[in-house]
């Protein structure tokens, strides 16, 4: 060591503080006085402010869409096909301030015609409304599709003049194969569909813009037990018939068409469910080519559906 008046005597080892030094340099974000750190109090109040809050103008600013609005359309696009789609819409959100094009301004006039609220929001409150949708300053609140009992639609179709027919779906995913699927029953008089809450898609949007309307007039049950409530509908009198790639006969010799039946539709690519297909009186298999294996869902059930129609004309 040195000072003023040349070199001195060391410490010799004693005080081991004086020689530890202070170590390495904190992050930025942990030195008090830095504008990182400061930063980062400053987020964590606005993250705590957002969390206590209970709604309002202008407490919170989460991303999370509110409870009561899952249903919602986003995009210019979307919500324009939806609106000529006549999906069921309660509100269409406009932020404020955004620059108009044909698609705003075609969206306004088809919400106008079919009596859907406008509301012009902020860009803020439009991020929480759509959550992490890409909004593009536009969205549409559609309202929740109102299904039936499987109890009532039993009871429905038991009263129709002609032999009841059901569709029920085992496990379908695919929104747009639900709507062409939906668009098909309705065109060779289905009475209903069947839906399973779980591993399936309910009725979407997206599903009721595939069904061009035809969902807002045929009955939808959505259950919990598939295979119970085919069990229910078999003890009251209705055939199950499972569509199946490998079913035991081809659809040209289904003799149960023109009576009481349910046409069981397996999911894409899977097919049908083992206690679904067991559940089943006999599985039904559609004549193809060598050279294809299978077909789409909705084409393989629209297919059925106009053999199934086809038969009971000729009654």
């Amino acid at each position: 060591m040195a000072g003023k008046k040349g070199p001195i005597k060391g410490t010799g080892g004693h005080g081991r503080r004086r020689l530890e030094g202070r170590g390495p340099t904190p992050p930025a974000h942990e030195r008090p006085k830095h504008p990182a750190a400061r930063a980062a109090r400053s987020a964590a109040k606005r993250a705590q402010a957002s969390r206590g809050s209970s709604g309002g103008s202008g407490g919170s600013r989460s991303r999370r869409r509110p409870p009561g609005m899952d249903e919602l359309v986003a995009g210019r696009n979307a919500v324009v096909e939806a609106l000529r789609a006549s999906v069921p819409a309660t509100t269409l959100y406009v932020a404020a301030g955004l620059a108009q094009d044909e698609r705003i301004t075609e969206a306004r006039k088809l919400a106008a015609a079919r009596d859907v609220a406008v509301q012009d929001v902020t860009r803020l409150d439009l991020d929480r409304i759509a959550g992490d949708a890409p909004h593009q300053g536009v969205a549409l609140l559609v309202r929740p599709f109102e299904y039936i009992d499987a109890s009532d639609l039993l009871r429905r179709v038991l009263e129709e003049p002609d032999p009841p027919l059901i569709v029920a779906l085992d496990g379908v995913t695919d929104p747009h194969n639900l709507g062409a699927i939906a668009r098909s029953a309705s065109a060779f008089g289905a009475h209903g569909l069947l839906l399973p809450e779980r591993r399936a898609v309910g009725v979407t949007p997206a599903a009721w813009k595939a069904s061009a309307g035809t969902l807002a007039h045929l009955p939808v049950a959505r259950v919990t037990n598939l295979v119970r409530t085919l069990k229910s509908y078999a003890e009251a009198g209705l055939m199950l018939a499972g569509l199946d790639g490998r079913g035991e006969i081809d659809l040209d010799g289904l003799e149960l068409a023109t009576g009481p039946l349910v046409l069981v539709v397996g999911a894409e690519g899977k097919g049908l469910s083992r206690l679904v297909a067991e559940t089943c009186d006999l599985t039904v298999r559609i004549p193809l080519h060598s050279a294809v294996e299978s077909l789409n869902a909705s084409v393989a059930t629209g297919i059925a559906l106009a053999e199934i129609a086809r038969r009971r004309r000729s009654l």
